[in-house]
């Protein structure tokens, strides 16, 4: 129970859910702005990386997928030797739909943070979630 309190402690408050834990490194955070099929585990997110994003997933950067839906989120990052791979389903609602000129946009923590919970930076406006 005393680890629990403590990680509770270290991802936030003891009543806020956890964040997605972000590296203090140098690693960018894409966006692929295109349908991602969400059956896709991390070879085949990889591959789509590669293929449709024309980027290596194997250098450390964070790519984050969404679903047509836009009820499901994948984070896929390559870390200390292999692929670390992050969801999210949302029970109710939507992940806001984010717009741009190519297949992928650059992202800044704070973005992806804003992305994860509904918070609509590009316009201001908020999704209904769960409270």
């Amino acid at each position: 129970m005393a680890n629990r309190i403590n990680l509770a402690k270290w991802c936030g408050t003891q009543h806020e859910y956890p964040r997605l834990m972000l590296s203090a490194s140098s690693a960018k955070i894409w966006l692929y702005l295109g349908v991602a099929d969400m059956r896709k585990q991390f070879d085949g997110l990889a591959g789509l990386v590669n293929s449709q994003m024309q980027m290596q997933a194997q250098l450390g950067d964070w790519f984050v997928f969404v679903n047509r839906k836009r009820t499901m989120m994948k984070v896929l990052y390559y870390h200390q030797g292999g692929f670390c791979l992050w969801s999210k389903r949302l029970e109710r609602g939507t992940f806001a739909k984010v717009t741009g000129d190519e297949d992928k946009i650059a992202l800044n923590a704070a973005q992806l943070q804003c992305l994860i919970d509904g918070i609509y930076w590009q316009k201001g406006k908020q999704s209904k979630r769960l409270k």
